[in-house]
């Protein structure tokens, strides 16, 4: 049977002993990892990169970095915890929103976003923690912001009843369009207690397109 498959094709002969990435430049190894990132299907470690690249998890480190400071115009790149995605830089949202056919994205309820803001930015935490900022019950508020993927289970505290700890994900960074959770904005100082209305004007932002 003759096999249909194609592959692009390889400046390098196929006999030839692979390359490490060790020997390329910063620049060469920026745009083999933008490749990575563009091409698939899901987020990937800096594990899985470096072993693609041939390089030290450190050299990811490094190049990722760069490429986060200077991506290609109207990309951006977003981390979570150790996994690096190639996404739609805010400014042009609109119009993949406009190629796809999609509708505006609807606005968060001031109540998600609080707990949403809660969630950000003194992550993991857990519900008795989130309702004792906001000082009312907050399940309609969580489990909207768990369907759309914006909070997920992250473990347990290890107290009595092991409540669900809660975080970000990658969602979360996508809906508002920032690299990672340090792009956040700061708390306001007037903010001495940290309540949920204050953290949530701080994290009002415009949501993007991934």
């Amino acid at each position: 049977m003759t096999d249909d498959r194609r592959e692009l094709p390889d400046d390098s002969d196929a006999n030839d002993d692979a390359v490490s990435g060790e020997s390329l430049t910063d620049e060469v190894l920026m745009g083999h990892l933008a490749a990575l990132l563009f091409a698939a299907d899901e987020p990937l470690a800096l594990s899985e990169l470096a072993r693609l690249l041939e390089v030290r998890r450190s050299v990811v480190e490094r190049v990722s970095r760069q490429l986060a400071e200077q991506p290609p115009t109207g990309l951006m790149v977003q981390r979570h915890e150790d996994r690096l995605q190639l996404v739609t830089a805010p400014a042009s949202a609109r119009y993949v929103r406009r190629l796809r056919g999609l509708e505006e994205q609807t606005r968060l309820s001031r109540a998600a976003l609080e707990v949403l803001a809660v969630v950000a930015y003194r992550q993991p935490v857990t519900r008795a923690e989130i309702e004792a900022i906001r000082g009312v019950n907050g399940d309609r508020a969580l489990g909207s912001l768990l369907t759309r993927s914006l909070i997920v289970e992250v473990g347990r505290r290890e107290t009595v009843g092991r409540p669900v700890l809660f975080g970000t994900t990658l969602d979360f960074l996508e809906h508002l369009g920032l690299r990672s959770v340090g792009d956040l904005p700061p708390v306001p100082k007037p903010a001495t207690d940290g309540s949920a209305s204050d953290l949530a004007m701080s994290a009002d932002t415009t949501p993007a397109e991934a």
